[in-house]
C-alpha cells in the first residue's frame, strides 16, 4: 500500500489536506484508454484509479475519462500512469499528491 501525501506546491493554496491518501497499490498498467480506443480517439496522458485500477484519459485529452470515472463511481485518487512521473490527483480534495 502506498501513502499519498498533497505536493508542497499542491498546486493549490498552502494548508490543503487530503483525506484520501492511503490507496491500494494498483495493477501495472496494460494499454491505454478504452473508452478513447472503443471511439478511435487519441489521448494525452493517462491516469490509473487506484481503487479499482481503471485507466483513463486525462482532462487534457477529448474524453476526460479518468474524470467521467471518478463522477461515475465515486473513486477519489488517480495516479499518472505515465512512465518516470509520480504523482496522482484527489478529485474529492482537488489536489495533487506524491508518495511518501
Amino acid at each position: 500500500m502506498t501513502t499519498w501525501v498533497p505536493r508542497t506546491d499542491g498546486g493549490r493554496p498552502e494548508g490543503r489536506h487530503c483525506a484520501h491518501g492511503d490507496q491500494p497499490d494498483p495493477p501495472p498498467a496494460v494499454g491505454g484508454c478504452h473508452e478513447c480506443a472503443a471511439t478511435g480517439k487519441h489521448w494525452v496522458r493517462l491516469l490509473m484509479c487506484l481503487t479499482c485500477g481503471h485507466l483513463g484519459c486525462c482532462d487534457s485529452s477529448p474524453g476526460a475519462h479518468a474524470t467521467s470515472h471518478h463522477e461515475k463511481s465515486g473513486h477519489p485518487v488517480a495516479k499518472s500512469a505515465e512512465p518516470g512521473e509520480e504523482w496522482a490527483w484527489c478529485y474529492v480534495d482537488e489536489v495533487y499528491l506524491s508518495p511518501r
